[in-house]
């Protein structure tokens, strides 16, 4: 009688530790990175009433009696199914969309998580609501990320100045009408810049000379005043028969730094100028003017104003000067057994001996989940199913309690015999 009476309590023990599992869960419905956990009960020994019998002879064999022990918690597992994505707008909020973790440190130990709710802290840390440390690769001065470093803190770098760039290459391109009679000037401009980040309104003239010919002179003002000065001058050739000048697009004009140092400016190297790209080519045909400056690699001196994450976890700084940089990459772990991790509060995780030794790597790599920036990851607990679990927990722990009340009732019958 005191079997069922233990067996009983064993299952209240078991339904209550349930009960604290689903509320757990409900509690944090709306924890971001948060995944639900799910009980698994299994039974206790059991004590033979009689063993086994083989067949002997005529005899069959008889199979053992035991009585069961009552139920235990065998274990609780982590369900770590992909969560919903919620938009917030925060550029500093990430999802990691697949498997794997972020990768944090706090007071020197590593951790991991899901939750991807980071922000800048004073010194430009990248750090979670606790201020966790988000680890990766920091970039170099020239925006080079080296993946195969060890991992250390993630900074922002405010304040960040882009040294300018010296214009290297330019390119015009667009249509110079057939029709324009000679001695017609066509005019276009843009800025092109020298080692020093100084702004240089460069003008292309085209000037028909002839029936399918026209004359390109490129010119710059002169910084210690007076006219232009003209850097560069070229003739083209218009061919009707394969639609094509000369010279064409493989054989760009060259810019002489000379001319352009002697205008007042610094030029360490020549300037490549490009007659049309594959987009859009330098062509002769009875149409519109379409010709115009299309591009040039130069920029100014440039400050840090924002960033951007791309899928692989690269985060790209956006300078005044309209110029991205890789200011650095997040790191994502993977583990062999995921549900091996240890929860330690804060959603974070602490890597155990059965989870297996964390793979860091490349978003996107290795069955590396991507990353995405403005949306966070929400909690995977199904509200419904809970709600169901909640009800068979109740009926578990009601229905042992019943057992505990009747067999009460059977030993207090066994007391009464007495009278």
């Amino acid at each position: 009688m005191l079997r069922s009476l233990f067996s009983a309590v064993s299952g209240l023990r078991g339904h209550q530790t349930m009960m604290d599992v689903i509320g757990n869960n409900i509690a944090n419905i709306n924890t971001a990175g948060y995944k639900s956990s799910q009980v698994v009960f299994e039974d206790t020994l059991s004590q033979a009433l009689k063993a086994a019998g083989s067949p002997q002879g005529t005899s069959g064999g008889t199979n053992p009696a035991q009585v069961g022990l009552g139920v235990r918690v065998g274990g609780i597992m982590t369900n770590f199914s992909q969560g919903a994505t919620q938009m917030t707008g925060r550029s500093t909020d990430i999802t990691l969309q697949g498997d794997g973790f972020f990768v944090v440190k706090q007071d020197g130990q590593t951790l991991y998580s899901r939750a991807g709710a980071f922000s800048f802290d004073a010194l430009g840390n990248l750090v979670n609501p606790d201020g966790a440390i988000v680890q990766g690769w920091p970039a170099d001065s020239q925006g080079n990320v080296n993946t195969n470093a060890a991992t250390t803190g993630l900074k922002l770098p405010i304040g960040q100045i882009k040294n300018p760039q010296e214009t290297a290459t330019m390119h015009v391109g667009g249509n110079l009408p057939s029709d324009a009679a000679v001695g017609d000037k066509l005019v276009s401009s843009m800025d092109i810049f020298d080692s020093q980040g100084k702004a240089i309104s460069a003008t292309f003239t085209y000037t028909k000379t002839a029936t399918d010919a026209w004359s390109l002179d490129v010119s710059v003002p002169n910084a210690t005043g007076g006219a232009a000065a003209t850097v560069a001058t070229q003739a083209l050739t218009w061919d009707p028969t394969t639609s094509t000048f000369t010279p064409g697009q493989g054989a760009p004009v060259t810019v002489a730094k000379g001319g352009l140092n002697a205008a007042g400016y610094t030029f360490n190297q020549d300037v490549s100028l490009g007659l049309g790209t594959t987009s859009n080519p330098l062509t002769q045909f009875a149409s519109a003017n379409t010709v115009s400056a299309l591009d040039q690699d130069g920029s100014a001196l440039g400050s840090l104003q924002s960033f951007t994450l791309s899928p692989d976890g690269t985060l790209l700084g956006i300078f005044s000067n309209g110029q991205k940089q890789a200011l650095g990459q997040v790191a994502v772990a993977n583990f062999n057994n995921p549900p091996g991790l240890e929860k330690v509060g804060g959603s974070l995780y602490r890597d155990t001996s059965n989870s297996g030794t964390p793979a860091v790597g490349l978003a996107g790599t290795g069955g590396r989940g991507t990353l995405a920036s403005g949306a966070l990851e929400m909690s995977n607990v199904d509200l419904a199913q809970e709600f169901t679990n909640l009800v068979v927990a109740q009926r578990g722990f009601q229905a042992n309690s019943r057992v505990v009340t009747a067999s009460d009732e059977i030993l207090q019958d066994l007391v009464n015999m007495k009278h």
